[in-house]
Order: structure tokens, then sequence, then C-alpha cells
């Protein structure tokens, strides 16, 4: 729906509904809240609407409403939740200066750079995002500049990484389209300072990282093939007795199959292995199921979509290996895997 808003141009107004319903073993014995994790959850998955400006001189963006973020290896936390524990109900929104079609600045509450997975399950192929996901930020304040031509975009950004209101973060995107097919993308930054913040958003290890990604991707005919990498890094943070650098290292390849002959059928799946540094013996930090620990997942989401409506379905398998004790899945924190059958449908307007 568009708007005339004056002097500012047409006005977009979108938005996005949709449901949610999980089934699941090994259930937590932690939550990030009050709510406790549970072998069957249904919800609310997303109740946003978005209000933008792309074109002219003054854009602007701003996401409003309710939403949950279905995660792979962590406690499901519901929608009512997570506009706490997260990002708050004005989840996402900045103000864009364009004096050119090849260079904008724009300020505010920002979707990160960083990774191949966004942040809400109706912007990624599969609902839950993954294992990497986990380590990377999804929402910052700060500015960013963008600059392309050709082939070329850059963005720079500096921000407050997870959230963390303390801006010493800096961040680079660089991507280069080889051809009409084929695109690859180098992100990097992290933290210029050492930080004790820690809340649910702002996890205190991964508020302190540096974090880097190669993103491939080639777009062909029904298919579209992503593998990347990433490596994060955690320095010594001697004020809350970390005493040891830790680092993961991973990579995933999202793959997606859109059907030629049944419009809108979709079949995305998505492969990931991720390891950390460290041993239980060492002192290391905790970057997923104790120092040390390793985990792989797959992810398979059959997808339908008509005109504004959607449904899919997905099943999801995480197995961790060298974890600590009660650090993983089950009641007891020492199972080593934990499956997922999940669907979700909506509407998007």
């Amino acid at each position: 729906m568009s708007y005339d808003a004056g002097p500012l141009g047409k006005v977009y107004v979108t938005g996005v509904v949709s449901g949610f319903a999980q089934a699941q073993d090994n259930v937590y014995s932690y939550s990030f809240v009050s709510t406790p994790d549970g072998h069957s959850i249904a919800d609310v998955s997303n109740a946003q609407i978005f209000i933008n400006k792309p074109d002219g001189l003054v854009q602007f963006f701003a996401q409003f409403g309710a939403y949950s973020l279905p995660d792979l290896g962590v406690p499901y936390v519901k929608s009512g939740d997570a506009l706490n524990a997260w990002y708050g109900p004005f989840s996402q929104g900045y103000i864009k200066l364009a004096p050119t079609d090849s260079f904008s600045i724009e300020a505010g509450k920002l979707p990160t750079l960083i990774g191949a997975e966004y942040t809400f399950s109706f912007e990624n192929m599969n609902v839950e995002r993954g294992l990497l996901w986990n380590q990377e930020n999804a929402v910052n304040r700060g500015v960013q500049a963008n600059y392309s031509k050709g082939p070329l975009a850059v963005s720079v950004s500096w921000n407050d990484g997870l959230l963390s209101n303390k801006y010493s973060w800096a961040w680079l995107s660089v991507a280069y389209a080889i051809d009409k097919s084929n695109s690859i993308s180098f992100i990097g930054g992290g933290n210029t300072r050492r930080t004790t913040v820690s809340t649910a958003v702002t996890p205190l290890f991964q508020n302190n990282e540096q974090l880097y990604n190669l993103i491939y991707t080639h777009i062909s005919g029904p298919w579209t093939i992503q593998p990347y990498v990433q490596y994060t890094e955690i320095p010594k943070l001697v004020a809350v007795g970390s005493l040891k650098k830790a680092s993961t290292f991973g990579g995933a390849l999202l793959v997606n199959y859109s059907s030629p002959k049944i419009a809108g059928l979709s079949l995305p799946v998505r492969l990931e292995y991720i390891a950390t540094s460290g041993s239980l013996t060492d002192g290391s930090p905790n970057l997923m199921y104790g120092p040390g620990s390793k985990a792989w997942s797959v992810t398979v989401t059959p997808t339908y979509q008509y005109k504004i409506f959607f449904a899919r379905a997905e099943l999801s398998y995480v197995a961790a290996s060298s974890i600590a004790p009660g650090a993983a899945f089950g009641p007891s924190g020492n199972e080593k895997s934990q499956s997922r059958a999940l669907l979700e449908a909506g509407l998007l307007f």
C-alpha cells in the first residue's frame, strides 16, 4: 500500500502476520527469559508493520510490532518475551540521505551487515536461524555509509554491536558481482574496545568479538546456492576473569530450489558445522556447548507461497560433541542432539 505524503513523496506501508507451532525433543532446562521452553509450542512468529520511503534525497524505514526469533541450538523465546529480551516493539528504523544513486548515509537502529541470514523468520529461506547466526550480531544502533559503482558495493558502519549502547564497533562489507549469476562478499569487523555489558541481547563474550565472513552466492534458474565461512575471535577479558582468548570457526551451505513446474513451491536446505577453541581444563570461555565444543546441523524447509499467503514446514537436527557437563541439550544439559519439527504460516502484504 502506498500513500502520498506531500513533499516527502510516496510512503509505502507493508507488513507480515504469521503463526508458528513447534515440537522438539531434549528440551532445555534453562531459558533466557521467565517463560520456560517446552516440548510443544504455539506462538505468533510475526505481527509487524513496515513504513518505508525508499527513494529521493531523504529516505526512511521503520519496523514495528511483535516477533519471535526461532533459532537452532538455543531455547525458543516466545514473542511476548522477545520484545523485552531483544529489540523492543520498534525493532529497526533509520533515516537515510541519498544525494546520489551511488552514495548514501543512514543512521538509526540498523540491520547488521554480518552473515548470510537476516534477523526475522520471514526474511530467510529457513524459519529458524542457524548455528553460525548464534555468534553474530543482528540489530545495532549507529551510522552506516554505502557506496556502489558497477559490480562493486561497499558499506562501512560505526555502531554499538549487539545493541550494547556502547558505540565502539566498526564493520566493513565489500561485495563484488562477478557476473549476473555469481557474487562474492567479504564482511569483517568487531568491537574496538573491551566491555563488560552482559544482557540477553548482548552476550558478554560475543559483545567483545572480532568476526569475519566470506560469502559466495550463485543464482541460476531455479537454483540459489550460497556457501560461506565464518571466523570469530574473543580476546582475554581480565575484568570478568576470562584469562584466555577463544575463537569459533564454521561453515554453512544454503541451497534453495524453486520448482519451475509448480509456481510458489520451493525447497530450501541448510547444512552447517561450527567448532570452538579451548578445552574444559585450559580456562577457555564457553562460546557454545562448552570450551572446545563442536556442532553440526541440517535444516529442510519445504515452502509454498500463493500471492500474499505462505506456509512452510521445517525439520531440523542439531548434533553436538565435546560438550561440557550440563551445557548442551535436555533437562540435565548432557544430551548431545536436538530434533525439531515446526510449521509457520501467514501472509505478507
